[in-house]
C-alpha cells in the first residue's frame, strides 16, 4: 500500500498477490514494485551484453531480461549470469531445451509461454529444471501470439482470450506442483492490456509482470506506457514492470522509475519539479533542467528539487521540496533549503551551486536514515 495519512487522496491499495523470488529480488506481496528492462545486444556477445546489463543496473534496474534464441546464446548465459549485478531472466520461445540450459547456466527466472514449447512432457522438464536450479518462471501471454483455437473462438485478440490463455498456462504449471511463477498479459493496445490484467486479477493471486508491449519509440512509447501502466498501478495492480521502448534499455529503466515516482509507489534519485517556462522566467529553465538532470544522475537518494522560472509559483513549490531555486530577475534567484528561503545565487553559478546543495542534502538524508537503521531505508522504497 502507498499510505499517506495526511493526504489520503494519494493512497493506493495494492492488489494482494503472493510473493515469489527472482534471484534475490522479491516480487509480489508487499515488496516494492521492481523495474525491469531487456538487453538488445547479441546474447552470444557476452561482453557487450554484460556491459548493457551493468548500465541498466546502474540506472536502477532490479532485474534484466536476456533473450536465449539458440544453443550458443544459452552457453553465453553462464558468463552473463555470473557477471551480472542483478538477477537475469532468460527469454525462451519454442525450444524447451533452451529453458533447461538457461536454468543450468544460472538464470534467476525463465520467461516462457508454456503453450509454445511443446507437449506436457516438455513443460514438465522445463519446470523440473527451474525447480532444480531455484528458478522462478514468468508466463508471458501476448496478444500478438495467442493460440490458434482462441483466435478462432473469439474472432480476434481480446482480453477474454488473453485471460483464458493465461489461466490455461497457469494450470500447466500448477499441475506440476510449481507455484513460483508470475504472469504477464501484454498487448500494444492499452485498453486491451488494462482490461486483461483487470480481469485476470479476479482469478489468480499470482504476481503480475506489467507492460505495454511494442509500445513504440521513446516519446510515443513513453506516453502509452504511462497511460496504460499508470492507470493499472493507480488501481493497485502490478508487482514488477517493464516499459517497452524502441530505445536504449537505460531509458526504459528511467521511464519506469518516473512512472512509479509520479504515483508515490517508489522513490529513487532526484524528483525535479520544474515549470515549462514562459516570458516571465528569470533564467533559461529548459537548459538548466537539462543540465541538472545530467549532473544529478549519480544521486540515488530519494529527494525533491524545484526549478521554477519566476515568483508566481516558485516560492510555493520550493516550500514542498528539499532544494529549490526560484528566478527573481536581475541575474539572480532565491535558493530554498528544506522548504525555507535561504540565500540568493547568481544565475551563472546556479547549476554548480544547486548540484552542491543537492549532494549535501542527500548526505544529510542518508545520515538520518542510517541513524534510524536499515528499516527506514527499506521503507523509502515502499512509500
Amino acid at each position: 500500500m502507498s499510505h499517506n495519512p495526511i493526504r489520503p487522496w494519494r493512497n493506493i491499495e495494492r492488489r494482494t498477490s503472493r510473493q515469489i523470488m527472482v534471484g534475490n529480488v522479491p516480487v509480489g506481496g508487499d515488496a516494492p514494485i521492481s523495474v525491469q528492462t531487456m538487453t538488445n545486444t547479441l546474447t552470444t556477445d557476452a561482453s557487450a551484453t554484460i556491459k548493457q546489463v551493468i548500465a541498466a543496473a546502474e540506472a536502477g534496474a532490479d532485474i534484466v531480461r536476456v533473450s536465449v534464441p539458440d544453443a550458443d546464446s544459452a552457453r553465453a548465459m553462464k558468463e552473463i549470469c555470473r557477471e551480472s549485478p542483478v538477477p537475469i531472466v532468460a527469454d525462451i520461445h519454442f525450444h524447451y531445451k533452451r529453458g533447461i540450459e538457461a536454468a543450468e547456466a544460472g538464470a534467476a527466472c525463465l520467461r516462457i509461454n508454456p503453450g509454445n514449447i511443446g507437449d506436457a512432457a516438455r513443460v514438465k522438464e522445463v519446470v523440473q529444471a527451474a525447480r532444480d536450479h531455484n528458478c522462478s518462471i514468468r508466463i508471458g501471454v501476448n496478444a500478438g501470439s495467442l493460440e490458434k483455437h482462441l483466435l478462432e473462438k473469439y474472432g480476434e485478440p481480446c482480453p477474454e482470450a488473453m485471460v483464458e490463455s493465461g489461466m490455461h498456462h497457469i494450470k500447466l504449471l500448477e499441475d506440476n506442483d510449481f507455484h513460483e511463477f508470475k504472469i504477464s498479459m501484454k498487448a500494444s493496445d492499452i485498453f486491451m492490456t488494462a482490461a486483461a490484467y483487470t480481469q485476470l486479477a479476479e482469478q489468480t493471486d499470482a504476481p503480475f509482470h506489467m507492460g505495454i508491449t511494442e509500445a513504440g519509440g521513446f516519446v510515443g512509447g513513453t506516453v502509452k506506457s504511462a497511460i496504460g501502466l499508470g492507470n493499472l498501478l493507480w488501481s493497485g495492480i502490478g508487482d514488477t514492470m517493464r516499459v517497452s521502448l524502441s530505445a536504449d534499455p537505460v531509458e526504459e529503466v528511467k521511464i519506469g522509475f518516473e512512472i512509479l515516482k509520479s504515483l508515490g509507489l517508489r522513490h529513487r534519485g532526484v524528483n525535479i519539479i520544474s515549470c515549462p517556462s514562459c516570458a516571465r522566467q528569470g533564467f533559461d529553465v529548459i537548459k538548466t533542467v537539462e543540465k541538472l538532470e545530467q549532473r544529478l544522475e549519480h544521486i540515488k537518494t530519494p529527494m525533491s528539487l524545484s526549478i521554477i522560472g519566476c515568483v508566481v509559483n516558485g516560492p510555493g513549490e520550493a516550500l514542498m521540496t528539499d532544494v529549490g531555486f526560484t528566478g527573481g530577475g536581475a541575474g539572480s534567484g532565491m535558493v530554498y533549503l528544506a522548504g525555507k528561503q535561504s540565500h540568493k545565487m547568481s544565475n551563472d553559478q546556479m547549476v554548480d551551486h544547486i548540484v552542491e546543495q543537492v549532494e549535501k542534502r542527500a548526505e544529510a538524508i542518508e545520515a538520518a536514515r542510517g541513524a534510524e537503521g536499515p528499516a527506514l531505508g527499506a521503507e523509502a522504497e515502499k512509500v
